[in-house]
């Protein structure tokens, strides 16, 4: 994410979620192709990512204006690099710049949390999920994924370990991603539920946060008996402000298909 796309992209297996590049890496690096084609203060209002592939191999991101504007729309897609059918993910996106409109802001609360030193640590098998030797995930609360909970929500305090900086656009793409699938939380064997598309919408005060930790919540919303998820994902900072929201089209995938 800090060079920038100027070149093909590696998808490196540590960097991979289960079976692939990570998602929300995925969708940062779309978005931060689409960014660099909009002014400077346009801002990034919603971005939607379908994955039609696990991204495997080299790549490249390519971006298209499609409408030009004070509100811009954009589209990306990334191709391998050898040429092979594609694409293996396509975005679009809308930007635009922070004006005022007199509308009141309303944004949810954060759950009841303590702070993030207060809660244990949980790790993730990197054998499973590699990207995440690179995260520290604290759980708040007991549910936890494969462990048969009452509920498909899954609550958690998570951050970089490569340094202190507070989430930036692509970081905060990345880490709304990061939690097990909520649905996880209900199950007691380990079924794949890969993201099919993922919508993530920034808030204001994704700008001012100042710390590295964000507060993850997600739900699953719906699900029907054809495996298919519908979650919802917030986040906060420690201060209780609200970062920004993703959704997620999830695809719990049969015994036999992991």
């Amino acid at each position: 994410m800090a060079r920038g796309l100027d070149g093909p992209v590696e998808a490196g297996p540590h960097l991979w979620g289960f079976g692939g590049l990570h998602g929300g890496l995925a969708l940062a690096l779309l978005t931060s192709a689409m960014h660099r084609s909009v002014p400077a203060e346009a801002e990034l209002r919603t971005v939607t990512a379908r994955f039609h592939r696990s991204l495997t191999d080299r790549f490249d991101v390519e971006s298209t204006v499609l409408r030009p504007g004070t509100v811009t729309t954009l589209a990306a897609r990334a191709v391998r690099a050898d040429g092979g059918p594609g694409p293996e993910a396509d975005a679009t996106a809308t930007f635009a710049p922070r004006r005022p409109a007199g509308t009141v802001p309303m944004s949810p609360a954060p759950p009841a949390a303590p702070p993030p030193q207060d809660c244990e640590l949980f790790t993730i098998p990197p054998e499973f999920v590699p990207i995440s030797t690179f995260m520290e995930i604290r759980p708040v609360g007991p549910n936890r994924p494969y462990s048969g909970c009452a509920q498909p929500e899954l609550t958690a305090w998570i951050r970089f370990t490569e340094d202190d900086l507070p989430p930036d656009t692509g970081r905060f793409l990345t880490l709304i991603d990061a939690l097990a699938p909520s649905y996880a939380a209900v199950l007691t064997d380990l079924r794949l539920v890969p993201t099919l598309e993922l919508t993530v919408r920034p808030a204001p005060g994704l700008a001012q946060a100042s710390s590295p930790w964000i507060l993850l919540h997600a739900r699953t919303h719906r699900a029907d008996a054809g495996g298919w998820v519908d979650e919802h994902i917030d986040a906060w900072d420690e201060s209780g402000t609200h970062l920004g929201s993703g959704y997620q089209l999830r695809l719990v995938r049969p015994p036999s298909a992991n």
